[in-house]
């Protein structure tokens, strides 16, 4: 008999301390997180309005929210700031992340200016932008006190506009983060593989587009999920600058969700857009989920 397999322990008990220490968040995870969406779910097919109750009326909510104009238009919004955030703030982000990366002077102070609107709230970057945008005393009305009095800048009271007056004020304060992540990739490649770029003679831009790019392949795909995820819940600063205004025009499914729930009192209709929000959660989940470990595993 193998006098050391008897002394191993058991897998079950191997960092005993660890797992016991582990235990109340992942009961906290169990009972708040899968416990409030089972909850959620539930009562989504329910005629709950002030207060829940079990009263089942099958997938009408869902039919309701789904031939709701104001429920379109939110979806509408969302995916054209999403898409035009996504594809901007990766473009931007990359391209500071690679300026800085060049050991530029003043890289430190640079580095803190772009990501400084970072650390603000949502709330006083969507005020702060709200004064930049108005036509009065902001943008607008700074260029034509110089002279230029057929100068027009005012998306946030334009329907076709205000979407854009969002992405304009979300790219500031997300920008600096994505840059940052791009930045840590950057500074991960070995240098050698700079040197024997340099020694093919392939050109910068071709570098960066040919090696570089599909060797920060995961790098992308973290910023990707990080995005996305404060895309699908963009609420507080739409608030703050349009508060869904002009009318209806800059609605988010997030503002959908707790006006229904708390305004308007209706947690059945709240409940349904919550599990639609879900529902887009794990879409991008699963797909970041089978790359990040999937792929690995088929590899």
């Amino acid at each position: 008999m193998d006098m050391n397999a008897a002394k191993r322990p058991n897998r079950w008990f191997r960092n005993l301390s660890a797992k016991v220490a582990s235990i109340p968040m992942i009961l906290t995870a169990l009972v708040v997180f899968v416990g409030g969406t089972a909850w959620t779910v539930f009562y989504s097919f329910t005629g709950s309005r002030l207060l829940p109750k079990v009263k089942f009326v099958g997938f009408d909510q869902y039919e309701r929210l789904w031939s709701t104009r104001r429920w379109m238009i939110s979806i509408e919004n969302l995916a054209v700031y999403g898409i035009c955030s996504l594809i901007l703030t990766m473009v931007l982000g990359f391209t500071l992340a690679a300026l800085l990366d060049r050991k530029i002077r003043f890289e430190n102070t640079f580095r803190t200016i772009f990501l400084y609107p970072f650390a603000l709230s949502f709330v006083v970057t969507g005020l702060a932008w709200q004064w930049i945008l108005n036509p009065d005393f902001g943008l607008q009305g700074v260029v034509r006190r110089w002279g230029w009095e057929g100068f027009n800048f005012d998306p946030l009271n334009n329907p076709d506009l205000v979407i854009y007056g969002l992405l304009i004020a979300g790219m500031w304060q997300g920008t600096g983060l994505v840059m940052v992540i791009m930045l840590a990739g950057l500074r991960g490649i070995d240098e050698d593989i700079w040197k024997a770029t340099r020694v093919d003679g392939i050109g910068l831009v071709k570098t960066y587009v040919q090696v570089i790019v599909p060797m920060m392949r995961p790098v992308f795909v973290t910023a990707l999920v990080i995005i996305s995820s404060g895309i699908i819940k963009l609420y507080d600063l739409v608030v703050a600058q349009t508060n869904g205004g002009p009318g209806i025009s800059s609605e988010v499914p997030a503002k959908y969700v707790i006006d229904y729930m708390f305004k308007a009192q209706n947690l059945g209709q709240g409940f349904a857009a919550s599990t639609m929000m879900l529902v887009s959660v794990i879409i991008i989940l699963v797909p970041w989920a089978y790359l990040e470990f999937g792929g690995k595993k088929h590899g």
